[in-house]
């Protein structure tokens, strides 16, 4: 373990943690090769939501609920959240876990708290006509860039764009060459979609070492 790893590992263990229903759907969902937002990055989510105090809130990328249901946990009891998931063997283990909170009386669950799109976000990002006041990004990495005009869209003024996994395990300072061929289409898009975070005039960004790399964006 490098000295980095054992400073990673201290931080994580030094927060408060979960409830013991999202260990569960953590531990589920890893169990199932599911990949779950790093524990450093869901202390940063938390507090952000803990801060800015988000009424409406978008998702990209549900996956089996985690993050959906961390935010809610996290969220005033009057914030609802948006969520869409694509890929189709996921979409019923979300929307079981969705309602096992509300069951047990978890992640300060309710009824329609929790709004689950079932399709490509291409195809339902323009249908979306309310904005949002923080939008959390964590599906397809090659997409981020493509996605960004329609989240600006509906991003409100003073509204927050979180991104996770932007440093591709460090690739992202390489050059394209020295990633293996079937991620160089990836690593060109995660480039081209920092520099458009950090160059948008309409957007304030920073870069943060946080898990696998998070972007925070504002809009201006």
């Amino acid at each position: 373990m490098t000295e980095m790893d054992r400073l990673s590992a201290f931080i994580d263990l030094s927060g408060r943690g979960n409830s013991p229903f999202l260990d569960k759907i953590e531990q589920e969902a890893l169990a199932d090769n599911v990949p779950i937002i790093r524990k450093s990055a869901q202390s940063l989510l938390r507090f952000l939501i803990k801060y800015s105090k988000p009424k409406r809130i978008l998702e990209i990328g549900t996956a089996v609920g985690f993050s959906a249901l961390l935010m809610s946990e996290a969220a005033d009891a009057d914030t609802t959240i948006d969520t869409i998931e694509k890929y189709e063997k996921r979409i019923p283990i979300a929307h079981e876990n969705f309602k096992r909170a509300i069951a047990e009386n978890a992640c300060n669950m309710s009824e329609g708290r929790i709004k689950l799109y079932e399709g490509d976000a291409f195809e339902i990002l323009p249908t979306l006509s309310e904005e949002y006041d923080m939008i959390f990004m964590d599906a397809a990495k090659g997409q981020y860039i493509n996605w960004l005009p329609d989240i600006m869209k509906i991003l409100k003024k003073g509204g927050i764009i979180i991104s996770d996994n932007v440093l591709r395990e460090g690739d992202i300072c390489e050059s394209r060459f020295a990633v293996t061929r079937r991620n160089r289409t990836i690593h060109s898009r995660m480039r081209e979609y920092i520099y458009e975070l950090c160059h948008n005039d309409s957007l304030e960004t920073v870069i943060l070492n946080i898990g696998d790399g998070m972007t925070l964006s504002t809009k201006l």
